[in-house]
């Protein structure tokens, strides 16, 4: 037999089956979906089976080396699913592959040196000889690193044939297992052993009358440490697992993320418009019929409990289901909902957990023993064989679009799983995107309204401030006057703040007011923020960070200022206006450690703080019942960005942290505070009015000729030397011209806002287009032309209906 396999490096030149042999002894092990260890030019690679056959065209083929997997990782399914991305969005097949497997269980590749002919080596190099001898592992890597002076004569040993190189491949993942107790012993053995031992063996005997107590020796089995807690000694244990009384096993253990015990829940009555927007899902999935739901919903009507109640159908009708959530609403809070109403029938993917934990959570998808599966966007590849609903909620957000290789958006992977298992997805939002929205206009998508709050609670009542009249009645403060006193009357209240500001640090730059040189990043062009915890200025591209300069660099004058506002300066500014209020920040820098965002969330949940102030992490999925207020600090922080979904962001946001408040008994009010409080997306997310919002953004995205009215294609080029990017851009930019249609449009190239990261410049071209059958063979051609001539570096990337321009 022959299989074909995907090699693990994702380049174009090997994008494609290579034919390997199946030796006899792994006949019957190989199967389409694992992974197996392949002879690759002078190395050992990792790669996909993707398919078994009886024939090869070539004819001399070498072998499989070894199997990696015991049970094939990706399905049929997974394994069409990685063949038709690679084709839609221009990637190479096996990057496809990787994005679909838990980070533990990506290829580690290491080159080890081993003895070829040990006399030898000791007649000509008994130092080196006796060095191997007592090195265990002798990895390449650290050897340069630890033992550079032995490389000359490792070379010279390698030239002659008495050493040799191989590559070791190396699966990451680990299966957690505990030492586990059973009794092999009948209760007569252990009472005569307990007769035998004198006074001395106190501990033998607790542990023996420990075991003659207990009802069925037979099936008894308990980890160690289990018992080690109920008071048995660890010592006394092994000695009689020594006398062979007891056995001692070793089983695999799965890792447990959500430790807490966690409170069933029962379904909830659902009110008139719950129940209309629901039917048709049910409808649909008795039918098992794909169709897509856009489920159209106001921050607090419920729709979390129509996906809760369409899932319940689904495990009735014995299948499984995927929940997508972004990372930052994938709060304990949201995981509590499903684990609370399904139980131990849910596994969570999130960046969270650990690389271990992550495999673990996979391993019971694929083993089947989950049937539900809530995570950010890469839950959307759960190994499932049955899938009967796939949900996406807050659909309209970027992070469903990733944003390196393989560029894939998770809304478009669900709705094609959603075609092959013949069930309906549901996309859910109170802020749809305009492109789903007019979807469902079109009917493409079926429409669900829910334009009441559960129990007919009032949306929250908003109120814009101008900051520019603040200005001028000179307020420079971050609050403006009537947000600052609606806060001290929370306080007074007892109830609960929400502020939100999209930019964490403390100043967004530093600038020398004599000659007014901002200090950049260099390696990116971009201003360094002011971080003041550790008084250091911090690039949010690459991570470059440096100390604060006391003169500037230019003029060598001492005036440099901090100007512009972020999180940390906010929270510098309450503890000085309200020194009694206790306030919690939550952005990237209080949330670096694993459960520090969980933490903060629960303490302001148990009411130990007044004030939770943060990035975008709080504007969803939060449900407090004493949050009274949100606070919109700068609205318009996102409005001017060179970005043609810069208005939607910003009506986006603005609604999302506005549902914060008042979703329970006690009324909500919200304060929005801008510079252009005459913006209609600031407008319309203070009436709650999407709709008018919808019509005066179509009417712009139609006029500059933006999707939903046409496809985007973003091509970015990078490079060390700008002007071999330059030269590159502009011959990419001659290809696509003389290549395609004249209803095309073909921008650039130009240079992006942000010119240069971490040391390489930037250009792009950008492809506007409404039906176009050649675009994809002259992007292929583009790509490999590239990719073959780029050895000195030039990289160039791809990415259809990009989500992000800048």
């Amino acid at each position: 037999m022959i299989a074909e396999v995907y090699i693990d490096i994702p380049a174009n030149p090997v994008n494609k089956p290579f034919d390997y042999r199946i030796p006899e002894s792994l006949e019957g092990v190989v199967a389409p979906g694992m992974r197996v260890t392949v002879p690759f030019g002078r190395t050992r690679r990792l790669g996909f089976v993707t398919e078994l056959k009886e024939v090869s065209t070539f004819k001399k083929l070498k072998a499989i080396d070894s199997v990696e997997d015991h049970a094939p990782v990706l399905t049929q399914e997974l394994i069409d699913l990685g063949r038709w991305l690679a084709d839609s969005i221009l990637c190479p097949t096996v990057t496809a592959f990787q994005a679909m497997l838990p980070a533990a269980m990506k290829a580690e590749y290491k080159k080890i040196i081993k003895i070829e002919q040990p006399e030898q080596l000791k007649i000509e190099d008994a130092d080196l000889a006796s060095f191997f001898e007592t090195t265990k592992q002798p990895i390449w890597s650290e050897i340069v690193k630890s033992h550079s002076e032995l490389l000359k004569r490792i070379n010279r040993a390698i030239r002659q044939g008495s050493l040799s190189i191989h590559q070791l491949v190396r699966n990451q993942a680990t299966v957690k297992k505990v030492s586990v107790i059973s009794v092999c012993a009948t209760k007569e053995q252990l009472r005569l052993e307990l007769a035998k031992l004198d006074d001395r063996a106190k501990r033998q005997k607790e542990a023996l009358q420990f075991f003659i107590k207990q009802s069925d020796l037979s099936s008894f089995h308990s980890p160690i440490h289990a018992l080690v807690k109920d008071g048995l000694s660890r010592d006394a244990i092994t000695k009689l697992v020594d006398k062979g009384l007891l056995h001692l096993d070793q089983m695999e253990q799965f890792r447990d993320p959500y430790k807490h015990p966690v409170e069933q829940t029962k379904p909830l009555n659902l009110t008139d418009e719950q129940a209309k927007a629901l039917a048709p899902i049910l409808q649909s999935m008795n039918e098992n019929e794909h169709r897509v739901f856009l489920c159209h919903g106001v921050t607090g009507s419920g729709k979390t409990e129509i996906y809760l109640q369409s899932i319940q159908r689904v495990l009735e009708h014995k299948r499984q289901a995927i929940v997508l959530v972004p990372e930052i609403s994938l709060t304990p809070q949201m995981v509590l909902r499903f684990k609370g109403r399904f139980g131990d029938q849910v596994a969570v993917m999130h960046s969270g957990l650990s690389r271990g934990e992550k495999y673990d959570e996979w391993r019971k998808i694929r083993e089947e023993k989950v049937q539900v599966v809530v995570g950010a966007r890469s839950a959307i590849f759960a190994p499932f064989k049955k899938l009967g609903l796939i949900i996406i909620d807050e659909e309209h957000e970027s992070s469903y679009k990733q944003e390196d290789m393989p560029r894939y958006h998770a809304r478009d992977v669900a709705i094609h799983r959603a075609e092959k298992h013949h069930c309906p997805v549901v996309l859910g939002s109170a802020t749809p995107s305009l492109e789903s929205f007019a979807r469902a206009r079109k009917q493409v998508y079926t429409l669900l309204s829910l334009k009441e709050r559960v129990n007919h609670r009032p949306l929250p009542s908003v109120h814009i401030v101008d900051l520019r009249e603040e200005m001028r009645q000179g307020n420079h403060s971050v609050f403006s006057k009537e947000l600052l006193e609606k806060v001290k009357d929370r306080l007074q209240k007892n109830e609960q703040t929400v502020l939100f500001l999209n930019r964490r640090g403390y100043s967004t730059f530093v600038m020398c007011r004599s000659c007014g040189t901002v200090v950049k990043c260099p390696h990116c062009d971009i201003s360094l923020t002011y971080h003041r915890t550790q008084h250091s200025l911090r690039c949010h591209y690459c991570g470059y960070e440096q100390n604060v300069p006391a003169t500037c660099p230019t003029c060598d004058s001492d005036a440099m200022r901090f100007f512009g506002t972020g999180t940390q300066k906010v929270e510098a500014e309450l503890n000085r206006l309200l020194p009694e209020a206790r306030v919690i920040r939550m952005d990237v820098d209080t949330t670096r450690k694993k459960g520090s965002h969980e933490k903060l969330l629960r303490q302001f949940g148990e009411e130990k703080a007044d004030i939770l102030l943060g990035t975008q992490m709080i504007a969803k999925g939060l449900d407090f019942p004493k949050v009274t207020l949100v606070g919109v600090l700068a609205a318009d922080s996102l409005l001017h960005l060179s970005d043609f979904r810069a208005s939607e962001k910003t009506f986006q946001l603005i609604t999302q942290v506005s549902g914060r408040a008042g979703r329970h008994s006690l009324p909500g009010e919200v304060v929005i505070q801008s510079y252009t409080p005459d913006h209609y997306a600031v407008i319309d997310a203070a009436r709650h009015d999407y709709e008018s919002f919808y019509r005066e953004e179509m009417t712009i995205r139609h006029r500059w000729g933006y999707p939903p009215f046409f496809y985007l294609v973003l091509i970015s080029l990078t490079h060390p030397d700008p002007a071999k990017v330059a030269v590159a851009a502009d011959r990419i930019a001659a290809i696509l011209k003389n290549n395609l249609s004249d209803s095309t449009q073909i921008y650039g190239p130009v240079v992006p806002s942000v010119s240069k990261i971490k040391d390489r410049y930037r250009y792009q071209c950008m492809v506007k287009y409404k039906r176009e059958p050649a675009l994809v063979p002259v992007l292929h051609q583009i790509l490999q032309h590239f990719q073959e001539t780029g050895k000195d570096s030039l990289q160039v990337s791809i990415d259809l209906n990009p989500v992000a321009l800048m």
